[in-house]
């Protein structure tokens, strides 16, 4: 079972959805299940793409793979397989990293780098205590040299991810087999 819901092929999504999805799937090799299970909802499926893009596509502030890092760290504190595999995997692409799988396993504990360090903490406090965030968890970010941009990034991208990681919950939703190697 990919999803406790209804799953749409490629070939019977609205067009303009498998034209967006076909270029994914042409770079990845295969379509990622959460295209699938979204796919009954295409309204959704666009805003969420659209979202994902915005956050994840941009090259300014964080790189790439810092913005994976925040997916994999926040998608690891809510216990997210589906998001924790799919971009753990893209991180190891992106970046080469060797702390992709432990930081989706154990972001609280994972050694880092000291700027990696800050940006998992950031995100993981935005994550798991969202109701006790302050200035401090801001200036603590900056002084390990984050901008304030970079924060704004940080928090979007763990906001996007909560909910994103929930949906995948709901659905039960299971990672593709081809995530498991990529970047290995």
């Amino acid at each position: 079972m990919i999803s406790r819901f209804p799953l749409v092929e490629l070939a019977d999504m609205e067009a303009d959805l498998r034209e967006r999805i076909g270029v994914i799937a042409e770079k990845s090799g295969f379509v990622p299940n959460i295209f699938l299970a979204l796919g009954h909802r295409p309204a959704e499926l666009r805003a969420f793409l659209d979202q994902h893009d915005a956050l994840m596509d941009r090259s300014d502030g964080l790189s790439k793979g810092e913005r994976e890092l925040v997916v994999v760290a926040t998608s690891g504190a809510n216990h997210c397989t589906y998001c924790m595999v799919a971009h753990g995997a893209i991180l190891r692409v992106r970046d080469r990293d060797p702390y992709a799988d432990r930081v989706g396993i154990n972001p609280f504990g994972t050694e880092l780098p000291p700027r990696r360090r800050a940006i998992v903490d950031l995100a993981l406090s935005l994550t798991r205590e969202p109701e006790l965030f302050t200035q401090a968890h801001i200036d603590a970010a900056v002084t390990a040299g984050l901008s304030l941009q970079e924060v704004w990034d940080v928090g979007a991208i763990t906001a996007f991810f909560a909910m994103s990681n929930r949906l995948a919950s709901m659905m039960a939703l299971r990672p593709n087999d081809e995530f498991a190697n990529m970047g290995r």
